[in-house]
């Protein structure tokens, strides 16, 4: 498995590229704003002869799915996710303007409504889904149990956890969802998160201080 990761937008999101031996690829939380940030995806996939199969979400919030519209547009694919968090994707410019940020385009309902247990296939590889509600209503996470990976969003990050401090989010929801359907994978799983650098699962299930 291949995989490169982009860093977009000011609130510094992790956008993930996946592909195998087939050039079949998968696109997890496209959170580019600028027009510099679309054109390195594009010039990017372009430029290694990839084929976008699928474009998921971790969750709806908008520092990640700043890009659905582009990803729908330049590639041809729609965006899956969770509907739980729908709300924040219908009024995304009205939330993105309180930090100042300008946002008139519009994010399409997901193409395909995803649930744990889920499976998104590209190539000759497959990504389970894995609810983790908690930091938001419809977090899910993605297990590519063949290569070890695990996409968790703003679920887990190293040495840390998602805020809670949002209306819809919960505290104790999100604790039990690490516990139970995180920490329940091998320990060598790699953690990519929404934001910031990798860890991994028996290192937060030791270490991560949020989670004791």
């Amino acid at each position: 498995m291949e995989l490169k990761v982009f860093e977009f937008n000011p609130i510094q999101v992790n956008c993930y590229l996946l592909w195998d031996e087939t050039k079949e690829a998968l696109l997890i939380d496209c959170g580019c704003l600028f027009e510099h940030e679309q054109e390195e995806l594009e010039r990017f996939v372009e430029s290694n002869g990839l084929t976008i199969k699928h474009y998921v979400n971790t969750h709806l919030h908008f520092d990640h799915i700043f890009g659905n519209p582009f990803v729908e547009k330049v590639f041809g694919v729609k965006a899956e996710a969770n509907d739980g968090d729908w709300k924040w994707a219908e009024n995304i410019s009205e939330r993105v303007a309180r930090f100042g940020l300008l946002y008139n385009d519009k994010i399409s309902f997901p193409q395909r409504v995803l649930h744990d247990g889920d499976i998104v296939s590209f190539g000759n590889s497959k990504a389970e889904v894995i609810a983790v509600p908690g930091h938001s209503p419809g977090s899910l996470a993605y297990y590519i149990k063949e290569s070890n990976m695990v996409f968790t969003g703003d679920a887990l990050f190293r040495d840390s956890i998602g805020r809670t401090d949002f209306p819809d989010s919960n505290h104790a929801q999100l604790i039990k969802s690490i516990k139970e359907r995180l920490f329940t994978l091998p320990h060598d799983t790699v953690v990519y998160p929404g934001h910031s650098d990798p860890t991994t699962i028996g290192y937060e299930a030791e270490y991560n201080f949020f989670v004791k």
